[in-house]
């Protein structure tokens, strides 16, 4: 079968044209940044202040080091504006990773990681390492918050070196099990301190 490439009038299919004019409906500039905070030996980060201004919030991880090895980056969400946090979550949680001496190389569901109707917090990178150039970096979706008809759903992609020498890209995925709003979401690791690294908060309208 062979494929037949038809030019609109006017136009040679061998030409290269560069559009500079707008679409419309398409805002370019509808990603704003909220806040940022850096860590510095911090327990953890909190974001509070998440309203109905924005349909779908983005959290972005940098360059995040534990002070302590083998360390879960994890989160969870408030109803209460971070008065409390152990909204119920359910979830699911795939990874593929890939050993620095090329001894191994993987893609799986990791049962382990995910969670069922349960209010602990949800894991977005596992196994942490501590050392001076190990750190993880990524992001967390967050859509719909401020409703209270739906429940909450969320994404994250990140990517770490991890405490094996493992290079780690993980996606957990899944909701807040609650039509009350989700207005503050907090950071930490499992153990330990999150020693340094940017957390920033985006929304989208």
């Amino acid at each position: 079968m062979s494929i037949v490439k038809v030019a609109p009038r006017g136009f040679d299919l061998t030409d290269t044209y560069a559009f500079t004019g707008t679409i419309s409906g398409v805002n370019a500039g509808s990603m704003v940044k909220i806040s940022s905070q850096t860590a510095s030996a911090s327990s953890s980060i909190s974001f509070t202040g998440i309203d109905s201004t924005y349909r779908t919030y983005c959290f972005k991880f940098i360059n995040l080091h534990p002070s302590n090895d083998n360390a879960n980056f994890t989160f969870q969400g408030s109803t209460n504006g971070g008065s409390s946090y152990g909204v119920t979550i359910t979830s699911t949680y795939f990874q593929a990773f890939h050993f620095e001496n090329d001894s191994g190389a993987n893609v799986e569901y990791a049962s382990a990681k995910d969670l069922a109707q349960s209010t602990s917090y949800q894991n977005l990178l596992t196994g942490q390492g501590n050392d001076a150039d190990q750190n993880c970096s990524g992001e967390l979706w967050l859509f719909n918050p401020a409703s209270t008809t739906y429940v909450k759903h969320f994404i994250a992609n990140s990517n770490s070196a991890d405490a094996s020498d493992i290079s780690i890209n993980q996606i957990p995925a899944g909701y807040f099990n609650t039509t009350s709003a989700i207005n503050a979401i907090n950071f930490q690791m499992s153990a330990g301190n999150i020693d340094d690294g940017t957390i920033i908060m985006y929304g989208i309208a």
